[in-house]
């Protein structure tokens, strides 16, 4: 079976090691014996959501994401659609801001795509940390880097990616970082995120393999290092 993962704008979102999630994610569904198929849409091509099991958003500068940001606007009923339908969607940083209603800068601010009920404001100084979460679905803490200007705000009732152990998250406030909306997760880790938990990967994709109507559990594969690793960032961070 096919797999197809659409990758936007990678042009002018590739701050943050993307193209690493998007790797992990072809060779844990290979491995597994689906086909991936990855689609790179840049500035001027037309998106075809209703083909797409996987999207992933990433990050730029204040300026690649307002040039972003113009164009989202005209794929926005077409996105929603796809999210409400259960649509998998992986937003980083610059991504996941854009997830919200509004971007405020001194620059100015730059309307979001409304799917998500979130606003961030850009603040100083830049939130710069190692970080690790913890989230009762995932069979592991989650581990990654922040570097990030926004302040990112949910809305009630929105449930957050993981709760901080290490680092700052949305806000430096509330110990909260990211979002889960239905089949989206929007956050500010990096490093790539993906490599670093692979059960974060597999997550994903078993929500896009359940859309397509495949049930039954994943394939298990071979995480020992990943687990070894993950096991020696929580014990150095978290006190």
């Amino acid at each position: 079976m096919k797999i197809t993962i659409g990758h936007l704008y990678p042009d002018l979102l590739n701050l943050y090691g993307d193209r690493g999630n998007i790797q992990c994610m072809k060779m844990r569904l290979a491995w597994r014996g689906y086909e991936p198929e990855v689609i790179e849409y840049n500035l001027g091509d037309r998106i075809d959501f209703t083909k797409t099991d996987i999207v992933l958003l990433g990050g730029g500068s204040d300026r690649e994401q307002m040039i972003v940001c113009r164009r989202l606007q005209e794929i926005r009923e077409d996105f929603h659609a796809y999210v409400e339908d259960g649509g998998v969607v992986i937003a980083v940083c610059g991504g996941y801001q854009l997830l919200g209603h509004e971007y405020s800068t001194p620059d100015g601010d730059m309307e979001g795509l409304h799917l998500v009920d979130l606003t961030t404001k850009q603040g100083s100084p830049r939130l710069i940390s190692n970080i690790v979460l913890e989230n009762s679905i995932f069979p592991y803490p989650v581990t990654g880097f922040e570097n990030h200007g926004g302040r990112t705000h949910l809305g009630k009732g929105l449930k957050p990616f993981g709760k901080v152990l290490c680092g700052y998250g949305n806000n430096g406030e509330d110990h909260q970082e990211g979002v889960l909306y239905k089949n989206v997760v929007g956050t500010y880790l990096h490093g790539p995120l993906l490599p670093k938990n692979p059960h974060v990967c597999d997550y994903l994709l078993k929500n896009a393999l359940e859309r397509r109507g495949i049930t039954e559990p994943l394939q298990e594969l071979d995480d020992s290092q990943e687990i070894e690793a993950n096991s020696y960032i929580v014990k150095r961070f978290v006190k």
